[in-house]
C-alpha cells in the first residue's frame, strides 16, 4: 500500500483535449502518488486512451498542465516525456514477427544509446548489453523462449514481450494501455502476477476494462465518464458507488 506522504508522480491540472468541438478530456485533475498503482476505468469513450495519449505527449492538450516529478511536460513530444522516466505499452501489439524476443530488447535497449538503431553496426554494439537483454526477458518470463521469432509466441507472450520493452527503459513511470486485452483466463492471471512484480519500486497507471485485473493491482482507481472524473479511490470503496455500478460496473461488479 502507497504511503499517503508518497509524493506525486504524474499530476494533471484542468487537462482538457476538445476535438472539434468534442471534449474528449474535460478538465480532469488527476494526481498519481509515487509507487502506486493507479487504474482508470470506463467504458469506451470515456476518455482514457486520449488521457494516455496526452500523459506521453502523443497529443497535446488544448488547455490544462502535466508534471512528471513536478516537472512540466505540457505538450511535449513523445521521446521527451519519455525521457522524463514514463514508458508506455500500447493496446495493440506493434512487433516485428520474423524477429526474436532477444532481438527485440537488444534495439530497444541500443535506441537507448547515442549509436541509435544503426543496425549495420548492430551485431558487435549489441552484444555488449547481452546480461540487461537476459535480465529483462528472465524478470517477464521469456528467457526460454529468446531465440524463438515473436510471430510463433502466444499472445499473452508478446504482451509480456512488450512489457520487457517498456522496461528497457528502466522507467519510473509506467502506463500500461489494455494490457490484458484479449487474453484467456490463465494468461490474465499471469499477466497480473508479472505487472505485480515490475511495478515493484515504480509507479503504474493502467487502463484496464476486466475488473479483477483492476481489483487485483490497483492501490486507487479513477472511474471516467465522458471525459470527466466520476469516482475516485480504493478499489473497494469505488466499486460500492452506486453511480459507478450503474454506469460502469453493472452484472460484472457482482459476478
Amino acid at each position: 500500500m502507497t504511503s499517503p506522504d508518497a509524493r506525486v508522480a504524474v499530476r494533471t491540472r484542468a487537462l482538457t483535449k476538445v476535438f472539434r468541438g468534442f471534449r474528449a478530456v474535460d478538465s480532469v485533475d488527476l494526481e498519481v502518488r509515487e509507487g502506486s498503482v493507479h487504474a482508470l476505468v470506463g467504458p469506451n469513450g470515456a476518455g482514457k486512451t486520449t488521457l494516455f495519449n496526452l500523459l506521453t505527449g502523443f497529443v497535446s492538450p488544448t488547455s490544462g498542465a502535466i508534471t512528471v516529478f513536478d516537472e512540466d511536460v505540457t505538450g511535449q513530444p513523445p521521446e521527451q516525456v519519455a525521457r522524463r522516466g514514463v514508458a508506455r505499452s500500447f493496446q495493440i501489439t506493434s512487433l516485428f514477427e520474423t524477429l526474436t524476443g532477444r532481438e527485440h530488447v537488444e534495439l530497444a535497449l541500443q535506441g537507448l544509446t547515442r549509436q541509435g538503431f544503426r543496425f549495420w553496426r548492430s551485431e558487435k554494439l549489441l552484444g555488449r548489453n547481452r546480461a540487461r537483454v537476459e535480465e529483462l526477458l528472465t524478470q517477464v518470463g521469456l528467457m526460454p523462449l529468446a531465440d524463438k521469432p515473436v510471430g510463433l509466441l502466444a499472445y499473452g507472450q508478446k504482451r509480456a514481450l512488450e512489457l520487457s520493452l517498456a522496461l528497457a527503459l528502466d522507467p519510473p513511470v509506467m502506463l500500461l494501455d489494455e494490457p490484458t486485452a484479449g487474453m484467456g483466463v490463465e494468461d490474465v492471471d499471469r499477466t497480473i502476477e508479472l505487472i505485480r512484480r515490475i511495478a515493484t519500486g515504480r509507479t503504474v497507471v493502467l487502463v484496464d476494462h476486466n475488473m479483477h485485473v483492476v481489483g487485483s493491482l490497483a492501490d486507487r482507481v479513477t472511474v471516467l465518464q465522458q471525459g470527466r472524473i466520476l469516482a475516485e479511490g480504493p478499489y473497494h470503496e469505488v466499486r460500492t458507488d452506486e453511480r459507478v455500478i450503474t454506469a460502469y460496473l453493472g452484472e460484472a461488479d457482482h459476478a
